[in-house]
């Protein structure tokens, strides 16, 4: 019989900690190094502390009242939670697959379920970091652009600090998630359970998509070196040209003085 797997990631992470201990006291819990499983009647739920949340065999009702339970531990909530449904089914004489969306596993094993969970987990958070770098590179187009027409970015020294602490981070906050993307430490544990994780992210396309996020990260560097430029350029014409007024001046004086017996 078919059921549903479905996964969220509702914010940039969980207060971790805090919903253990709440979690611990209401439902049956067990905690695997970032991650928490809750073994519901209906079905089973894995928490990953980056702000992913995946439920296997739990009825809509079931998903939004737990869901509900979460939103007090949400740090940095995602406006619109980005979200992947699957569909699996426990087949004792069928291949371990994933095709079409449809999972296919030998038994009901909770850590095979676990493991497939963080590829899942892995590919919907690389989906916000995704969106957050292609809005990035979308807002900040123009900059570029203008350089590329006018040789400036046509943007006040103000202007460009600002934009270069918005570019910082991005990027950082990018490369503080980057290193979610390896093979999860959970694995050099249970190294046995690592081929259904590694089934799931190639079936997501985990790798090359890592690849594509750097490079757009690396467009998102460029643009603050470009701005890190202007603003030093800037700074330094500002100071040239006060060096050149003093010099104005002092000629001034000297013509006043000597010449002129103004002053």
């Amino acid at each position: 019989m078919q059921q549903r797997c479905n996964a969220y990631v509702l914010a940039k992470h969980f207060h971790f900690e805090p919903l253990c201990e709440q979690l611990s006291g209401s439902h049956r819990a067990c905690t695997y190094r970032n991650a928490i499983h809750l073994d519901e009647n209906s079905g089973d739920v894995f928490m990953f502390d980056y702000g992913v949340v995946v439920f296997w065999g739990m009825d809509h009702d079931s998903e939004q009242r737990l869901l509900s339970q979460l939103t007090p531990f949400l740090n940095g909530t995602l406006q619109v939670p980005i979200s992947d449904f699957f569909t699996y089914e426990i087949d004792p004489e069928a291949t371990a697959r994933i095709r079409s969306d449809h999972i296919t596993l030998n038994d009901d094993d909770v850590m095979v379920k676990l493991a497939i969970s963080h590829g899942i987990a892995q590919s919907l958070k690389l989906s916000e970091l995704e969106a957050y770098a292609e809005k990035t590179i979308e807002d900040t187009s123009y900059i570029p652009r203008n350089m590329a027409e006018s040789g400036s970015s046509r943007m006040g020294r103000k202007e460009i600090a600002r934009m270069r602490g918005q570019l910082f981070l991005v990027e950082s906050d990018i490369l503080l998630h980057h290193a979610l993307l390896d093979t999860p430490e959970f694995f050099w544990e249970y190294p046995e359970l690592e081929e259904h994780y590694r089934r799931m992210a190639s079936y997501l396309d985990t790798t090359p998509r890592v690849e594509v996020l750097s490079k757009k990260l690396q467009i998102i560097h460029e643009m603050f070196d470009m701005l890190a430029d202007e603003q030093k350029h800037k700074h330094s014409s500002m100071l040239e040209w006060i060096i050149i007024w003093l010099i104005a001046i002092e000629i001034f004086i000297f013509l006043g003085h000597d010449l002129l017996k103004v002053f």
